[in-house]
């Protein structure tokens, strides 16, 4: 695992250039890695607002795409129309 290796005292840029990513994201998964006692597999607890808005953005999406193909729709059969 990269953390394991950053870890291990191998500098970030060693490892982000050996294995062509970028250092920030290395630093990223390193401090999420401590944050989680070494665990990835951990999930963040979540709110119940945070749950709500994310089936609420889920579905402003499904609807918004519905709502487009819906006026693409019109568009075809009003113009075969005249």
């Amino acid at each position: 695992m990269l953390v394991e290796l950053l870890n291990s005292g191998r500098k970030v840029q060693e490892v982000s250039d050996e294995y062509g990513l970028n250092g920030n994201m290395l630093r990223r998964w390193r401090r999420e890695y401590e944050a989680k006692s070494g665990d990835f597999s951990k999930k963040r607890d979540v709110s119940p607002e945070e749950q709500e808005l994310k089936a609420l953005r889920k579905e402003l999406r499904e609807v918004t795409l519905e709502r487009d193909i819906l006026k693409k729709a019109v568009g075809i059969f009003s113009k075969s129309d005249r």
